[in-house]
């Protein structure tokens, strides 16, 4: 995105559009260019541009993202009066805000002028941070705005209706329909407007005439003089409130939770007032919905395995031995992505949560044949775990390298969105390591130990003898 200032004109800003687009399309990685100015659908205001930059494919091209970003950054920073935002365009778009970078926060307030204040104060304290990168305030002030103040006493005495200084101005400017010539096999809508010489001189209302008493024309100088003062090039609202949106980038190595950290501190350091309330939106509030409902997630689906594993074995103490091996496999998919360098995000997690399902089977494997043989092969407790982590660390390390070797390609590819993916085959292939090499020791020991425990609680629990029974029993009822 480009943006210049609020009091640029379109044949300003289309000029310096052109310079940028022009110097982008001169590097080698880049294919082809598309420039788009002017306010509407795409630019919410007319000094605000859109180039889509479309890159070679990723075997054809030099560097990666990250450096033709920074090459493209240094080929338009010599164009004056423009400040260029570049945002990769992702596999999976969660925003739909447009903004000039990645991350977007919004200020709201009962009073327009409150919000502008204070979002111009927070954005000034976030750029003096290190942490924070590509900050600017969304909100537009300065606009150019001339204003037609007409004398209804002295319009009144010339015979000059408002409708008609209306209908004047949009002839003139609006390009209104005014008629429709009507042709055998096609139909022609008249259109009015002023030549555009005229439209860009600034005296062109003292050559604009209206229809008077007796068909007189009479200049719109003559009912009306022109103000120019500044206004907001436009007024953004959120849940009918008015508002102003900060956007920012990060810095290398800092995380989006670091960065939600830092904008509370800086409304704190500054003093914003309760009366005005600041919200993440797009990808932040993404990422704060999904801290939020972490830990709930991760337990519910603790309790589910724990139900599940509980009915099938018909035990209140061996799905603990189960689940004792989910701890080994979370550690070792953060390590791996610490020593990545990436960021325990959405896909992360979700490499996590398949963890809980693949992780698991190694103990099932062992605990399901021990149970088997102590119940019906009389075996101790010691001799049924050692005879199932015998028997069964060749299926164990089967499925293990099956899935870890169905995560490698997440891990190793570099094709178009490889970015996306890699955090997933990174914590799968991590927490399956470490786990790995810590459930074939550690799951007989747990076994053991919440075996012995077991059975101390039932000798601890009275029996009813039944040639004695207890009174108020069932038996005892008999």
């Amino acid at each position: 995105m480009t943006e210049a200032g609020p009091d640029v004109s379109f044949a300003e800003m289309q000029a310096r559009q052109k310079e940028i687009a022009d110097a982008l399309q001169t590097d080698g990685d880049v294919q082809s260019v598309v420039s788009v100015v002017g306010s509407g659908s795409v630019n919410p205001t007319p000094n605000v541009g859109r180039v889509v930059i479309t890159l070679r494919p990723r075997d054809e091209t030099r560097d990666g993202i990250v450096a033709v970003l920074d090459r493209l950054k240094q080929k338009v920073a010599g164009v004056p009066g423009m400040r260029v935002f570049f945002l990769p365009v992702q596999d999976i778009q969660i925003s739909t805000r447009t903004s000039r970078s990645q991350y977007q926060y919004t200020l709201t307030g009962a009073d327009a002028d409150d919000v502008t204040q204070w979002s111009n104060r927070l954005t000034a304290a976030l750029e003096r941070n290190p942490i924070f990168s590509d900050v600017s305030s969304e909100g537009q002030e300065g606009g150019l705005r001339a204003f037609l103040n007409v004398n209804r006493e002295r319009a009144g005495q010339l015979g000059v209706s408002l409708q008609a200084v209306s209908d004047t101005l949009n002839d003139a400017f609006g390009q209104r329909q005014i008629s429709t010539i009507y042709g055998q096999a096609n139909q022609y809508r008249v259109v009015l407007e002023a030549l555009p010489e005229f439209q860009r001189d600034p005296t062109i209302l003292s050559k604009l005439y209206l229809p008077g008493t007796g068909d007189a024309q009479v200049p719109i100088s003559a009912v009306a003089t022109l103000e120019r003062t500044t206004a907001p090039l436009a007024i953004s609202h959120q849940s009918q409130f008015p508002s102003s949106t900060i956007s920012f980038n990060l810095a290398p190595d800092v995380s989006l939770g670091q960065a939600v950290d830092a904008v509370g501190a800086a409304e704190k350091g500054i003093g914003m007032p309760p009366s005005i309330q600041g919200l993440f939106s797009g990808d932040a509030a993404e990422f704060s919905r999904s801290l939020s409902g972490q830990p709930w997630l991760i337990l519910a689906a603790v309790v589910t395995i724990y139900i599940v594993l509980g009915v099938l074995y018909e035990s209140y103490v061996h799905p603990i031995t189960i689940l004792s091996t989910l701890p080994s496999a979370g550690v070792g998919a953060i390590l791996a992505l610490v020593l990545f360098g990436q960021d325990l995000s959405v896909i992360g997690l979700i490499g996590i949560i398949l963890l809980m399902g693949i992780v698991k089977k190694n103990a099932i494997m062992m605990i399901d044949f021990a149970l088997e043989a102590e119940r019906h092969q009389g075996m101790s407790p010691t001799e049924a775990i050692v005879q199932a982590a015998v028997l069964r660390f060749r299926p164990i390390m089967m499925t293990t390298l099956a899935a870890l070797l169905g995560a490698l390609p997440l891990a190793i590819e570099s094709g178009t969105g490889s970015e996306l993916r890699f955090p997933l085959g990174i914590s799968i292939i991590g927490g399956l390591l470490v786990s790995q090499l810590l459930t074939l020791y550690t799951t007989p020991v747990i076994y053991l130990a919440l075996d012995r425990l077991n059975r101390k609680l039932e000798a601890a629990v009275p029996v009813g003898d039944p040639e004695n029974p207890i009174p108020g029993s069932s038996e005892g009822v008999q």
